[in-house]
């Protein structure tokens, strides 16, 4: 799985605000991904991300 800094990640699950679409921030052991609609980054393990991601959007 190919995850860069600027992509858009559609999610499985929905974050508390509604949205399922985060953007990258960070990639490494842990991803720093903002929430698209209210703004809020968290960090989550890569093993995390990679089960949850149901499509990926190029951030270019």
């Amino acid at each position: 799985m190919d995850v860069n800094v600027g992509d858009i990640l559609l999610m499985k699950k929905q974050h508390p605000c509604g949205s399922k679409r985060f953007e990258v921030l960070r990639v490494g052991m842990d991803f720093r991904i903002r929430c698209t609609v209210c703004g809020r980054e968290v960090m989550v393990a890569r093993n995390k991300i990679q089960r949850n991601i149901k499509k990926i959007e190029s951030g270019d």
